[in-house]
């Protein structure tokens, strides 16, 4: 069962960490960095494998790609998992036991079964619209908070959409 949960929140912490093609929230008084976010909002990601499937979660993720922590929730707002990282170590909390891995990078790699572009996603929060081989980042709505990543390649090819809080 935990297998199963873990395979599901490394889907959802695909298309966050892919939804850096989107821009951080407007800066506040309380003057949110650019460079250290947080980014919250809604996203959604499309696997088009053998079984199709889908994803929704809100999220908020704050830090960079060394250091950081992912919040993945439910619709009712209830914590579905955490993703923390620093050098040399990540950790994904769920319901179960919280899981150990040597990286960010080890552990999406582990969940999902293939190499997301974990440091493209600060990048792409930052505006930059790094390549990364197999994917397709459309920037183009930056503005109005809302992003389209596609996976071409390698199989199966997934489909991100995430709208950014306002």
């Amino acid at each position: 069962m935990i297998r199963i949960a873990v395979g599901s929140l490394g889907w959802l912490l695909a298309a966050v960490l892919l939804a850096g093609c989107a821009s951080p929230p407007p800066k506040t008084a309380e003057a949110v960095s650019a460079e250290m976010g947080p980014w919250s909002g809604r996203l959604a990601l499309q696997v088009e494998d053998r079984q199709s499937q889908s994803f929704s979660a809100s999220f908020q993720l704050k830090g960079d790609a060394r250091t950081g922590e992912l919040t993945l929730s439910h619709p009712l707002g209830g914590t579905l998992a955490v993703l923390a990282w620093a050098p040399g170590s990540a950790t994904l909390r769920t319901n179960g036991p919280a899981q150990e891995f040597d990286s960010v990078e080890t552990l999406v790699a582990q969940a999902t079964g293939s190499a997301l572009p974990v440091a493209a996603l600060f990048d792409w929060l930052r505006g930059t619209n790094t390549p990364v081989a197999g994917w397709q980042a459309d920037l183009s709505q930056l503005e109005s908070g809302r992003l389209r990543a596609q996976r071409l390649h390698p199989t199966p090819p997934a489909d991100l959409r995430v709208v950014l809080d306002r």
